[in-house]
């Protein structure tokens, strides 16, 4: 289900992404490139706070006897998976620190497809050599149709849209490679489409290595296909939808990833800490993390030195609300804790400024007056705070308006003294 070399494949068809997009992948080893692990990235380690090695393991699977847990891929010449791993000599030219596989093959449909979601380890040139290692995270979506027309693929990590104009094998032939960067560099990686890993559902397997004679912990098997949990978007699945009602779906995938034992902080990313208070009494500070999902847990203490519990779902978003007296500016902090479900994660606090809400309720330009319109106001209503237009003047009650000879804008930013902001398209008026 993999190719040797990190190449972006060139689509038959238009493939687009469409939905929401998260980072999944939370940070990279920058420390343990040892020959052991052919001077790569020692792990990987997801939003969900698990960490995985890159799976060079000959330990087997005691479900399918013979078969390996990690994907070592034999290439004659380059890698032989019965001999001593040793770089470069005899070290895979592609090796995977995750990867998660499903196809679904219709014959009422017609439908034949390949979905690969990867985090791999390549060779810029294509074979081991020193100094030439990369990294990068792999959607690839191959598909056989029986119609032209529009197709819809539903997967963890996203949703693509395919215009087929010509059917048949492999009308759609999508690769997305995400982090292929200058040698040595792992970290373009973490932007791409990969995270949280997916984990069988029935994991995870605890099988022996035969070369330390140790335990060692996978998230799942690739020699059995399983049901998942871990897509951010909660699609455990790969669908397909197109044209005349056609669907195929399948929640069955083959997993591989070995489980780190480095000890690594709890993930926690800050989307917003917030406060409103209105001309009256009523006020209130809103925060919004991302960390691993319960039984982890995140705890706030906000601008009034006041402490709580948030609240936190299956896919890892976390909310809570303080009624406590906000301090614009002052540092809202957040703790995360995941020891409970990956024992070698540690606690984890971050803080961010507390800011006001800035909303634009109006960005007109008109052609005939040659004026630029901005009405916006704060959450902050009792503080009243400056707004200003970036880079053309402050808001007056809440409006301004001002010529502009040239080109207008195509959008504009309201920035509030209290540290909110917002943006909007400029709507042009005939």
């Amino acid at each position: 289900m993999h190719t040797a070399l990190p190449k972006l494949a060139l689509p038959l068809l238009l493939g687009l992404l469409v939905g929401p997009a998260r980072a999944g992948l939370y940070a990279v080893d920058q420390t343990t490139y040892s020959e052991a692990n052919g001077f790569f990235a020692a792990w990987y380690q997801d939003t969900h706070g698990r960490a995985l090695d890159l799976c060079l393991s000959k330990a087997q699977s005691t479900r399918v006897p013979g078969s390996f847990m990690c994907n070592l891929l034999p290439a004659p010449g380059v890698f032989d998976e019965t001999l001593p791993i040793a770089f470069p000599g005899n070290f895979p030219d592609e090796a995977f620190w995750f990867t998660g596989d499903a196809a679904i093959t219709d014959a009422a449909t017609g439908i034949d497809l390949l979905y690969v979601s990867a985090l791999e380890a390549a060779f810029g040139g294509g074979l081991p050599a020193a100094g030439d290692q990369v990294s990068f995270a792999r959607i690839r979506i191959r598909v056989t149709v029986p119609v032209a027309g529009t197709y819809t693929i539903t997967h963890p990590y996203g949703m693509d849209v395919f215009e087929v104009d010509a059917p048949g094998t492999r009308a759609i032939n999508m690769t997305r490679d995400i982090g292929i960067g200058a040698p040595g560099d792992f970290s373009g990686a973490l932007k791409g489409n990969i995270g949280p890993f997916l984990r069988s559902v029935n994991g995870p397997y605890v099988e022996t290595n035969p070369v330390t004679n140790l335990p060692e912990t996978f998230i799942g098997d690739p020699n059995v296909l399983e049901e998942v949990s871990g897509s951010p978007f909660g699609t455990n699945f790969v669908r397909i939808e197109g044209p005349n009602g056609l669907r195929a779906e399948t929640r069955l995938f083959a997993i591989s990833g070995k489980l780190s034992t480095v000890e690594l902080p709890t993930p926690l990313i800050v989307e917003r800490a917030s406060y409103s208070r209105d001309a009256g009494a009523a006020q209130q500070q809103d925060f919004f993390t991302l960390a691993p999902p319960p039984p982890a847990s995140v705890n706030y203490t906000d601008t009034a030195g006041t402490s709580g519990a948030m609240r936190g779902n299956a896919t890892g978003a976390w909310y809570g609300q303080s009624g406590g007296t906000p301090l614009p500016g002052a540092s809202v902090s957040f703790s995360a804790d995941n020891s409970l479900a990956i024992p070698s994660s540690t606690a984890n606090t971050v803080s961010a400024p507390l800011v006001d809400l800035v909303t634009i309720s109006r960005a007109e330009y008109s052609l005939v007056s040659g004026l630029l319109t901005v009405e916006a106001s704060s959450s902050d209503q009792s503080g009243q705070p400056t707004l200003t237009v970036d880079g053309l003047g402050d808001l007056v009650s809440g409006r301004l308006q001002v010529p502009i000879t040239s080109i207008p804008p195509a959008s504009v930013k309201v920035l509030s003294a209290n540290g909110g902001s917002d943006s909007e398209e400029v709507e042009i008026l005939p």
